[in-house]
């Protein structure tokens, strides 16, 4: 059975991406940042050495062997813009470059945001989507002997709860959880496929 990681995975689109990949036969290792969420893993990527921790607990966990695939999920929002960046930029790089150590080829799939494909970044949390974007691509070069790296770029699927967020002109229609994670799962095995970014947005870029 193939083993993938999904940072983030217990919660909202995490948990959406990480169930449709067990309805394939995905051994899902989901990680989160709270002690509660019921995860596999129990690590904060925020930190310095969290993603490292991350990845050897997911060694631990299949008992010694290289996960199959990664999909970096996890991402802040909002507080202090050095959390933002370290979570939802740096996390995912240096757990890309972990999995680039390995002997077998694998599969890495980033979720970005759509809105970065239509104008320049302004908020932190843009501007550390914009740069996991350009990581995509960089990596997928760089590493790409071993590893397949995509992403996947989300348009209005899940607005924050307790606010009105309009989904916009979205001529197929707003886009679901499910919709991104039948990408993601399109992308993991798309053998030919790598520095590919796929946006779910309802059709908002065009």
């Amino acid at each position: 059975m193939r083993s993938v990681v999904v940072t983030g995975g217990t919660t909202r689109l995490g948990a959406a991406i990480a169930e449709h990949l067990e309805t394939l036969g995905w051994h899902v290792i989901r990680s989160s940042h709270r002690n509660d969420a019921g995860a596999d893993i129990v690590a904060d990527l925020s930190r310095r050495g969290g993603a490292e921790e991350l990845y050897a607990a997911a060694v631990s966990l299949l008992d010694g062997k290289e996960p199959d695939a990664l999909v970096n999920n996890a991402a802040l929002f909002a507080l202090d813009d050095t959390d933002v960046m370290t979570l939802n930029y740096h996390a995912p790089k240096r757990l890309i470059e972990l999995m680039s150590e390995r002997r077998m080829p694998g599969a890495v799939v980033n979720i970005l945001d759509s809105r970065i494909l239509k104008r320049a970044p302004s908020t932190p949390y843009e501007k550390s989507k914009a740069a996991l974007m350009d990581c995509t691509v960089e990596y997928a070069r760089r590493y790409s002997e071993v590893l397949r790296i995509n992403a996947v770029a989300p348009g209005p699927v899940l607005a924050p709860v307790d606010v009105h967020e309009p989904a916009g002109t979205t001529p197929l229609g707003r886009p679901t959880p499910g919709d991104v994670a039948a990408a993601v799962a399109f992308l993991l095995d798309a053998r030919a496929t790598s520095g590919c970014i796929i946006p779910v947005d309802g059709g908002q870029a065009v």
